[in-house]
């Protein structure tokens, strides 16, 4: 009587635990602008208060803001490299992507394809020389040039002590004439501070 006890338990949880596995994960939608810290590293909503923050910084110094009033045009940006220096994974390609989008929609600035992307743009108008119409077919060496590069990094202080921690992020931005190889703005974000507290395993 025991083993068949036994027997029928063993097989009730072996179905519950398959139930489980087939079960999949539980997913719901947010609002993309929704703040989710989960794991307590780099997320989204740090890379929009980043982003806006110093770009906004950035086109609104007395320098960059000079330049249309003495060249009767807006400055032309290009975003050069953004560096990794944290002691964890960051896919700086996205905060590139989102500093470029911030200046773009900005209006103070005019923006110009990155390097990575100027190869296909050129590709495709050497290729309207042979095969385009003449009357469609756009112009060599015809390209804005960039006035100024944006390059960054971003960096981390981790402070530890037992079960909690306390990770300060800094984000670096640096705004320097292409010709002459001077820096018309340095900027710094460090707003983002986060308190890590892993719980205690419980038996």
């Amino acid at each position: 009587m025991k083993c068949r006890i036994l027997m029928l338990s063993a097989c009730a949880a072996a179905v519950l635990i398959l139930a489980a596995c087939s079960s999949g994960p539980q997913v719901s939608r947010v609002d993309a602008e929704t703040q989710t810290d989960l794991s307590g590293y780099w997320n989204d909503t740090d890379l929009r208060t980043v982003s806006d923050s110093l770009i906004a910084e950035c086109l609104s110094s007395p320098r960059v803001a000079a330049f249309e009033k003495n060249n009767g045009r807006l400055p032309v940006v290009i975003v050069g490299t953004f560096r990794n220096d944290s002691d964890e994974h960051i896919d700086t390609s996205i905060i590139a992507k989102k500093m470029e989008a911030a200046i773009l929609n900005s209006g103070l600035a005019d923006f110009v394809a990155s390097r990575n992307e100027r190869s296909e743009i050129r590709e495709e108008r050497q290729e309207q020389q042979s095969f385009a119409s003449e009357d469609s077919a756009k112009a060599l060496a015809n390209e804005a040039g960039a006035d100024f590069i944006l390059t960054g990094s971003v960096k981390t202080i981790v402070d530890k002590a037992g079960k909690t921690a306390t990770r300060t992020y800094f984000v670096y931005g640096e705004l320097t004439d292409v010709e002459t190889n001077k820096k018309i703005w340095m900027g710094e974000n460090n707003q983002i501070k986060k308190i890590i507290k892993t719980p205690s395993a419980k038996f």
